[in-house]
């Protein structure tokens, strides 16, 4: 196809092969490149070809958008204001609290460079963040409630797993089905971190290891996992590689307000999610396709979801948008 969309990703795991799987639904778009930190010849792509991040700079002409797929802890803090220096950006920052921070270090170099960064895409924060602010705007006289799951937790998870005689580990965020409820009810109630969800971590111990033990430090790990309900299962390690190898996620935005004296009305926003690497992945290819149509409108600088309009989102012409989906 002419005219496509070039791509390129930095970094190649799960989000990573999430956007080359995305990339290949997506007719209007190419990926031309993974690169990577690891021995290019150790990357195993579906069809892409890889390169040392190293020489990333010499793809400047070639790539219309660059996916930023590392972490929020270490990697994008530096690469986001890095690359936004020389390429449009997507990333899937998700530090709430230090979004304003890094979408200034962003925003700064983006600018100067007439480059356009676009951070934190995903589901939350992404597409749960734009249907808090439709809640808030149709129905100020609100209150707005987020449920995370049934879904894999990887921060809990890791912190299960550096616990001593564990073997394997993962964790489960639950949605309380009955706070759910009262919410969709209107009855717009009052709910503590405690109310919300419960946790449900399932186990591999090492050999010799102390159960009680273990499940114990679990249970009292402070900002973890002792504010909550946690359950802890200890199973076997085939059990592990069979029911918990994938990464399934999901939850609900829910906005409960009143547009009159005694007229209640409810909007809920949900996702249920067999992989949330691939489904954060087609948030940020989507994203990419904006943040092209954005550069080349002069419209630079750091940007978030809020500053999207929904149909650059769309492959399709504004026209063919009225006329089908309007």
């Amino acid at each position: 196809m002419n005219n496509q969309i070039k791509v390129a990703i930095v970094g190649y795991g799960n989000l990573g092969r999430g956007v080359e799987l995305s990339i290949s639904k997506n007719p209007d778009m190419s990926l031309v490149a993974v690169f990577s930190r690891r021995d290019p010849k150790s990357v195993t792509t579906i069809n892409t070809p890889v390169y040392s991040v190293e020489n990333i700079l010499d793809f400047k002409d070639k790539v219309d958008v660059l996916i930023l797929c590392g972490g929020s802890k270490d990697d994008l803090p530096i690469q986001g204001p890095l690359y936004a220096q020389h390429f449009n950006i997507v990333d899937s920052y998700d530090n709430h609290a230090k979004i304003p921070e890094y979408f200034a270090s962003v925003d700064k170099v983006a600018l100067v460079n007439k480059k356009v960064g676009m951070i934190s895409i995903g589901w939350d924060p992404g597409m749960f963040s734009i249907n808090r602010l439709f809640g808030e705007a149709l129905l100020p006289d609100g209150e707005t409630y987020t449920f995370w799951g049934k879904g894999l937790s990887q921060g809990h998870s890791d912190a299960i797993r550096r616990v001593e005689g564990v073997k394997a580990g993962v964790q489960y965020t639950i949605p309380s089905n009955s706070a759910i409820e009262k919410v969709r009810s209107g009855a717009r109630p009052s709910l503590s971190t405690k109310d919300k969800h419960t946790r449900e971590c399932f186990v591999v111990l090492k050999d010799g290891a102390d159960a009680k033990k273990v499940e114990n430090e679990i249970k009292t790990m402070p900002n973890y996992f002792e504010p909550y309900d946690t359950t802890v299962n200890f199973i076997s390690q085939d059990e592990f590689d069979k029911n918990h190898n994938t990464m399934p996620h999901g939850g609900f935005v829910i906005r409960s307000g009143n547009s009159s004296s005694g007229i209640n009305q409810v909007i809920e926003y949900s996702l249920k999610l067999d992989s949330n690497p691939e489904f954060t992945a087609s948030v940020l290819v989507a994203y990419a396709r904006a943040t092209y149509k954005m550069s080349l409108k002069g419209d630079f600088g750091a940007k978030t979801a809020f500053d999207v309009a929904p149909n650059l989102l769309s492959a399709k012409s504004p026209a063919d948008l009225v006329k089908e989906l309007l």
